[in-house]
């Protein structure tokens, strides 16, 4: 395989439902993609078989790659994805998206330099947003706190992210938090540097239930936003 200019790093956790079926047709939508692509499944802590599915897809595709991490944690693997990523560009997505035309519509502003990171936004006009009413809200409560403590200016930090890899590497190996906060620090780090951060809208449609309770995590984002908070505030960095 090509040396790849597109990195598309998926973080995977309990996934073994849908992992094959979404990893193949990604791969068969890639022709759509002008140039050479790597897939890095960033896989934390899972307890079915997503591995033994990962590593199959890896053997099938040269454009596969995973990397396991071996504990529950989000950020952390997102953040070592967008470690190993070789690409000039880099796209952070979800294994229940694989939105192409996110990419497209992304790489259109990355690669005539009209942006450093393009965000996909489920909540700005002109997107849809029709996952379960619980997790919409909890979207919209997260980034308002976000907004009030630490001046965030955008509508939407987690999700669909591309960016260009030389110009926000730094940004992430700065980042302290991890697990569901690590994509929040990440856009906030990034509009604070100055760097040009632009929202594109983007249509939601839950493929599956979340691998991880919603409930479930609340004690803990409310902890990593008190955390960033701190951070952010007294402007540490790792």
């Amino acid at each position: 395989m090509a040396d790849p200019r597109l990195s598309i790093v998926i973080p995977i956790y309990n996934e073994e439902g849908i992992l094959h079926s979404a990893v193949v047709d990604l791969v068969s939508r890639l022709s759509e993609i002008r140039f050479p692509a790597e897939i890095l499944l960033a896989e934390n802590g899972s307890t079915d078989r997503t591995v033994a599915i990962a590593e199959e897809l890896a053997e099938k595709f040269p454009e596969v790659q995973v990397h396991s991490l071996g504990a529950p944690n989000y950020g952390k693997a997102l953040r070592q994805g967008i470690l190993r990523a070789r690409g000039e560009f880099v796209i952070c997505d979800e294994i229940d998206l694989c939105d192409t035309d996110f990419y497209a519509r992304a790489l259109d502003l990355l690669e005539g330099d009209r942006a450093d990171l393009v965000i996909g936004s489920k909540v700005m006009p002109g997107a849809e947003d029709r996952r379960p009413l619980l997790r919409h809200a909890a979207t919209l409560v997260i980034n308002g706190l976000l907004r009030v403590l630490v001046g965030f200016h955008g509508t939407d930090t987690h999700g669909l992210k591309a960016f260009r890899r030389d110009r926000l590497l730094p940004t992430a190996k700065r980042c302290v938090v991890d697990r569901d906060l690590f994509a929040s620090e990440f856009v906030i780090r990034a509009e604070r540097d100055g760097l040009r951060v632009i929202e594109i809208p983007v249509h939601i449609v839950e493929k599956r239930p979340p691998s991880v309770n919603l409930l479930q995590r609340v004690p803990k984002v409310l902890r990593d936003i008190a955390r960033l908070t701190y951070i952010i505030r007294t402007n540490r960095a790792a």
